[in-house]
C-alpha cells in the first residue's frame, strides 16, 4: 500500500486559520480599546481629584508662588517722662542688611563681610563679623540680619554702586529706638537690643515668634523689657503678587500693624539729671519717691553708660570695656547693688522695740562707749569712743547710738528682727516694675544654717541692731521701707510706669495665662499703736533739726522742715584693738555713705535714699546731696508749691459743698 504527501491545504484548513486570525484581531482590538478606555477613565479621575477635590491644596501651592506675605514691623510705644518729656523716641535710620538665603555661593560670607568693612570703612572688627557669622547660623535663611546702622550719606552712596559685587546684601529704612538723654536714665529705661537666639527661643515658646516677624529688636532691661508685650505693638502684613524673579507686581491686600502703646513715667528728667550730676565722680545710687503712692521720682546709678551703643549693635570692643570696667557700670546700683544699711534702719528697728514692749518711749538707757554679752569679753563698739551717756529712743535715734540698738536686737532676737523687717520689705521683692532687681540678704537662723552649716549665736545678733553683719540691702528696699515708715505702715509698692495699675495687671495675664492676678495688700506692717510709728519719724526729724542730730549741718536753712538718718556702712571688720583710718586702707576697703531723708515732716511728699561707695561718712557725705536733691524737687522745680495750691484748692471746694 503506498501514501502520497501533499502540501496543498485544503479550503477547510484555509477557512478555519482566516476566522482565528479574525478572532485574534478583534481580541486585541477589544483589549486596546478596554486600555484606551481605562487610560481615559483614569484621565479624567486625576484631573477631577487635581482640579475639584485637591483644588484648594494646588491652589495655595500657585499663590506661594505667586503671592508672598510681607510682615510689617509695628512702631514701638514711646516712653516720656512724667511731664511729656520724650525719654526713648523711635529715629529713621539707614542700615546693611544681609538675608541668608540670596547670599552668593561663590564667596563666602565671611570675604563678603571683610571686602564690606574694607569699602565702608565700618567700625567693626574680626570678633564682630564672627558675631554675624554666628548669627547667621542660628536663624532662619529667609529672615534679614542687620550687619551695620546708621550709616552716613556717603557710605549709602558708596554701597549703592558697589552692591552688585555684595548679593544678599541692600540697604533698608529703619525705625530704631533712640535715647535723647543718652547715658543719664539708662538703669530705669533700660534699653532694646537684637533678638539673639535665645530670645528666638521664648518667644517661640510663647507662640509669639511670628509676631516679631519684621522685628529685629526687643526689650532687654529696665522699662524697655518689662513692659515689652506693651510696647512692641502687633505686627502687620501686605500680600504680593511676584512674577517669576520675585519682582512686586502689585500689592493685593495690607493690614496695617498696631503701634505699641506709649509709657509716661513718673520720673521727673529734670530731677534726674540733677541726680546723676551729684554723683559725678562717685560710684553710687540716688533713689527719690512720692512714699503716697511709690511714684518713683529719681533713679540714678553711677557710673552708667550710653544705651543707644546697643541699639545700633554694640562693638565687640565697646562691650568688653563695659563688661572689663572695675567700676561696674553695667550694675544698677538703686535695685540690684547689695549693702549694709548700717544706722539708716535704726528708726525702723524702734518700731519692733516699742511693738514687742522692748522699749517704751520713756524708757532710759545708759550708752557707754561699747557694749557686751552677758558673760562674754567681746566689745561690740560704739561710734562715739567715750559713748552717749543716758538717752531715751527719741535722743537714740538723734545721737544714732549703736550700743542702744545693740541691745534692743539682743533682747529681740533673730527671729522677731527677721519678721518685722520682711514686714518692711527687705529681702522681699518690691514689686517694682522692671526685673533687674536684687533680694540682698535679710539673715535668719535659716539661712545661716543653709550658706555656712553652722547655727545662729546671739553675737550674730548684736550687730544686726546697727545694720551690720550679715545683712545687705538695696538702697531700693531702704527707700520702700521708709516710705511704708512715713505713711504709718501702708504697703508702698515702688514703680515706674505712671499707668502701673493697668499695665502691671495688663502684662501679668500675658505672661501667666492661668493665673488670677492677686491685689498686693493694702497694709504691708500692722502694729498696735500708729504712733510708734511717730516715734520713728520724731526720731528723724530730730536727726536733721535737733541739737545733736547728725543731719543738722545739711540741712541747714531749708524753706521746708525735713527728717532724716544718716548711715555709715563698714566694709572690713576692724580688730578689737583698732580704730578705723580710712587713709590707711585702700579705697574699696573704706565706709560707704548713706542717707535717708523725707519732707515736709508733717506729710512727706518724697523720700529720697542716697548712696555712695568708699566715701566715708554718711552724715559728711550723703546728707548734702539728700538735701540737694529735696531742695530741687521741693523749692526749684515747684513741687512744693504745686501740692500746697493743690491742696488749697481743695479745701475751697470742701468749703463750697458745704455751703
Amino acid at each position: 500500500m503506498m501514501f502520497f504527501w501533499s502540501n496543498k491545504k485544503n479550503d477547510f484548513d484555509v477557512a478555519t486559520d482566516e476566522t482565528a486570525e479574525a478572532n485574534l484581531f478583534n481580541n486585541r482590538i477589544k483589549i486596546a480599546m478596554i486600555v484606551v478606555v481605562l487610560m481615559v477613565i483614569a484621565l479624567i479621575v486625576n484631573l477631577y481629584i487635581i482640579q475639584i477635590v485637591q483644588y484648594s491644596s494646588f491652589e495655595k501651592r500657585s499663590n506661594n508662588n505667586r503671592i508672598k506675605i510681607i510682615p510689617i514691623a509695628p512702631p514701638r510705644g514711646l516712653i516720656y517722662d512724667r511731664n511729656g518729656e520724650i525719654l526713648a523716641d523711635n529715629k529713621p535710620i539707614y542700615e546693611i542688611e544681609l538675608i541668608p538665603e540670596n547670599l552668593s555661593k561663590n564667596v563666602t560670607l565671611k570675604e563678603s563681610l571683610t571686602k564690606l568693612r574694607e569699602l565702608l570703612k565700618l567700625s567693626i572688627d574680626d570678633k564682630d563679623i564672627e558675631n554675624i557669622i554666628e548669627r547667621v547660623k542660628f536663624s532662619k535663611k529667609f529672615k534679614s540680619i542687620s550687619v551695620a546702622s546708621k550709616l552716613t550719606e556717603d557710605q549709602i552712596a558708596i554701597f549703592s554702586v558697589n552692591q552688585f559685587n555684595f548679593k544678599g546684601f541692600s540697604i533698608e529704612p529703619k525705625l530704631k529706638r533712640f535715647y535723647p538723654f543718652a547715658d543719664t536714665v539708662t538703669h530705669a529705661l533700660g534699653y532694646v537690643s537684637r533678638i539673639n537666639q535665645k530670645d528666638q527661643e521664648i518667644l517661640e515658646a510663647q507662640g509669639n515668634a511670628e509676631n516679631y516677624a519684621a522685628t529685629q529688636d526687643m526689650g532687654k532691661l529696665g522699662v524697655e523689657k518689662f513692659y515689652e508685650d506693651i510696647l512692641h505693638g502687633k505686627v502687620g502684613y501686605k500680600e504680593v503678587e511676584v512674577d517669576s524673579i520675585g519682582r512686586v507686581v502689585q500689592t493685593l491686600k495690607k493690614v496695617q500693624p498696631i503701634p505699641g502703646k506709649d509709657i509716661h513715667l513718673t520720673i521727673d528728667i529734670k530731677l534726674q539729671q540733677k541726680a546723676q550730676k551729684l554723683l559725678e565722680g562717685n560710684k553710687g545710687a540716688i533713689i527719690m519717691m512720692d512714699p503716697r503712692n511709690g511714684e518713683i521720682l529719681a533713679f540714678a546709678s553711677n557710673p552708667t553708660y550710653d544705651p543707644n551703643m546697643f541699639v545700633r549693635g554694640i562693638l565687640n570692643k565697646e562691650y568688653q570695656e563695659l563688661l572689663n570696667n572695675p567700676e561696674r557700670p553695667l550694675i544698677n546700683r538703686v535695685s540690684q547693688g547689695g549693702y549694709s544699711p548700717a544706722s539708716t534702719i535704726k528708726p525702723i528697728m524702734s518700731v519692733m522695740g516699742l511693738n514687742e514692749g522692748i522699749v517704751t518711749a520713756k524708757t532710759r538707757f545708759f550708752g557707754g562707749p561699747h557694749y557686751s554679752l552677758p558673760g562674754s569679753t567681746h566689745k561690740f563698739r560704739d561710734w562715739r569712743r567715750w559713748g552717749h551717756g543716758w538717752m531715751d529712743i527719741y535722743r537714740a535715734i538723734e545721737i544714732s547710738c549703736d550700743t542702744f540698738f545693740y541691745d534692743m536686737a539682743f533682747k529681740s532676737g533673730i527671729d522677731n528682727i527677721h519678721k518685722y523687717m520682711s514686714y518692711f520689705g527687705f529681702g522681699q521683692p518690691s514689686g517694682i516694675d522692671i526685673f533687674e532687681e536684687s533680694l540682698a540678704n535679710l539673715p535668719s537662723k535659716e539661712w545661716k544654717r543653709n550658706k555656712y552649716h553652722q547655727v545662729w549665736v546671739p553675737g550674730d545678733t548684736v550687730p544686726i541692731g546697727i545694720g551690720q553683719g550679715y545683712w545687705t540691702t538695696t538702697l531700693l528696699q531702704l527707700a520702700r521701707a521708709h516710705s511704708i515708715l512715713t505713711q504709718h505702715g501702708k504697703n508702698v509698692i515702688p514703680h515706674l510706669a505712671k499707668e502701673y495699675d493697668e499695665f502691671a495687671r495688663e502684662e501679668f495675664k500675658i505672661r501667666n495665662p492661668k493665673k488670677q492676678y492677686v491685689e498686693p495688700k493694702e497694709t504691708a506692717v500692722s502694729v498696735k499703736s500708729s504712733s510708734y510709728f511717730d516715734i520713728g519719724m520724731k526720731g528723724m526729724y530730730l536727726v536733721v533739726n535737733g541739737p545733736e542730730g547728725t543731719g543738722r549741718k545739711a540741712f541747714s536753712g531749708t524753706k521746708y522742715v525735713a527728717a532724716g538718718k544718716s548711715g555709715t556702712a563698714q566694709i572690713i571688720t576692724i580688730k578689737q584693738d583698732q580704730h578705723y583710718n580710712a587713709a590707711a586702707i585702700k579705697k574699696e576697703h573704706r565706709d560707704n555713705a548713706l542717707f535717708v531723708a523725707f519732707a515736709p515732716y508733717e506729710k512727706p511728699i518724697a523720700v529720697v535714699g542716697i548712696l555712695l561707695e568708699n566715701v566715708g561718712g554718711g552724715s559728711r557725705f550723703a546728707a548734702p546731696l539728700a538735701r540737694q536733691m529735696l531742695d530741687e524737687y521741693l523749692i526749684n522745680l515747684g513741687y512744693l508749691e504745686k501740692e500746697q495750691s493743690a491742696k488749697q484748692s481743695e479745701n475751697e471746694n470742701k468749703q463750697d459743698d458745704k455751703k
